[in-house]
């Protein structure tokens, strides 16, 4: 059976889901093949699982930190099994939005089946030969492992199968200290297992040292062991558990574990859609795509992790409304991630946007660093959770370059900052705001007044005001 749409798009994820619903809603005739579970990744085993997972962790952590407040009460008591159906129920709560019905209900044909180019304006998926005049390719990412010799033959979980788990693991050995490492570290640790995380260099480094610093500050006063500059040479099952050999510092240990937690990057999901057939080059990172999100081939674009650009679900999002306005309306819109942010979701957070104070020295930037500690704000004061900076990278003439901040909730904060850098806002924007007392956003606001504290406060402007006084009646 051969059928002809407006719009292909193969895989179910946030960004494909995304341009389903917006061409679909605008008057396209779209179908969308997805061969496993609408939603994709950050619905069934990504994003909405592990935040969900957080945030039992963090109700069991918030017990165990209560005496402070004057509050005594005995430790808590995890109920794994319990915590896995929390996960669950929260993946379910939000499914229907990402239903075969719903999209159905929008006049988007879902075909439940692996799609595979056989022609470059052609593809097949079940029994269904597909044309379209524009096709998007947005399958995603799978998990990286690392050819570690025994691991394959202990068994490992990832972000894919650890959700699954219905009983607490003893003890378990994270490999990998990116974002998905230092997360579920600090939450399996919280829940109370036993948790080593092995990195081959240091944790999160695209971040910022300083912000890194607090962040291992607390997963090491929280009891998470850190092998940093560490790599695994052998994992060997002895009496059902993992005995893993690391060297570090030219030492080897040798660690113990019930699981492995394998969290070491993920690589573009991309041979199943044959894309030799469709003549669409592939890099390393992944598909290759133009400021556009066009292939080789300009009749297919190419959205998310599978394009192995900035891997996060509001990227695939905002790519999606770029990739619809070129296929549909023939717009040359373009994506700028110059106000790209992320968060890690570790307590406190980890949020970004714009440039590390590093990239903009590569850049060729004047820089200036402001740096202001969590600790000099009252509400951090009044909640206990004084661990945490703002550090803002700021170019010449006060031009916002770049935003960091370290506290909790960090990532309902990194927005402003996000917001300034997109719309050129610059430093006197910030630091003239009002900002609602007591509040954790007031570090924002401190944060840009320092780059005015040395005119406002120095000596020229001293003896402006000395000046001033004796004109006045």
């Amino acid at each position: 059976m051969s059928e002809r749409f407006d719009l292909c798009i193969i895989g179910g994820g946030s960004g494909g889901l995304s341009v389903a619903a917006g061409a679909a809603q605008m008057g396209a005739k779209v179908v969308l093949v997805e061969r496993g579970r609408m939603g994709g990744d950050c619905l069934n085993t990504g994003c909405v699982p592990s935040k969900a997972l957080i945030a039992a962790a963090q109700r069991a952590q918030s017990i165990r930190d209560s005496d402070g407040f004057g509050i005594s009460g005995a430790p808590p008591n995890v109920l794994f099994d319990n915590v896995h159906d929390h996960v669950h129920a929260v993946i379910a709560a939000i499914a229907p939005h990402d239903s075969v019905e719903r999209f159905a209900g929008l006049g988007v044909r879902v075909i439940p089946a692996e799609g595979r180019f056989v022609r470059p304006d052609m593809l097949i998926a079940g029994d269904v030969l597909v044309r379209a005049r524009r096709f998007v390719v947005a399958t995603g990412s799978r998990p990286v492992i690392p050819p570690i010799p025994g691991l394959d033959q202990f068994g490992y979980l990832t972000n894919e199968t650890v959700f699954e788990l219905r009983e607490r693991p003893d003890h378990l050995l994270v490999v990998g200290g990116g974002p998905i490492g230092v997360e579920l570290a600090q939450a399996f640790r919280r829940l109370g297992s036993g948790v080593t995380l092995i990195e081959r260099f240091g944790i999160l480094p695209r971040d910022e040292p300083e912000a890194v610093e607090i962040v291992r500050d607390v997963l090491l006063k929280e009891g998470v062991r850190l092998l940093e500059n560490a790599e695994i040479s052998a994992v060997v099952r002895v009496n059902g558990k993992a005995e893993v050999m690391v060297r570090t510092a030219g030492e080897t240990q040798r660690l113990i574990g019930s699981h492995i937690l394998v969290a070491a990057g993920r690589k573009p999901d991309v041979d199943s859609i044959n894309p030799a057939a469709a003549k669409i080059e592939v890099g390393p990172a992944g598909i290759k795509v133009d400021a556009r999100l066009r292939t080789s081939n300009k009749r297919i674009f190419a959205i998310g992790d599978v394009c192995g650009g900035p891997q996060f679900t509001h990227i695939a999002g905002y790519q999606a409304g770029i990739v619809i306005r070129n296929a549909l309306f023939s717009l040359p819109a373009k994506v700028n991630y110059n106000a790209l942010p992320w968060v890690t979701y570790t307590e406190p957070e980890l949020a970004h946007v714009g440039l590390t104070e590093a990239q903009a020295r590569s850049d060729g930037h004047t820089v200036s660093v402001l740096i202001e500690p969590l600790h000099a704000n009252d509400r951090a004061q009044a909640e206990r959770a004084t661990d945490g900076i703002a550090k803002i990278v700021v170019g010449s003439r006060g031009r916002i370059l770049g935003a960091t901040l370290v506290t909790p909730h960090a990532g309902e904060l990194i927005g402003l900052w996000g917001l300034a850098i997109a719309q050129g806002l610059k430093l006197s924007a910030i630091a003239g705001m009002i900002a609602p007392y007591p509040t954790l956003s007031e570090i924002s606001k401190r944060a840009a007044g320092r780059h005015f504290t040395p005119t406002l406060y120095g000596d020229r402007m001293r003896t402006v005001a000395r000046l001033i006084q004796r004109l006045l009646p």
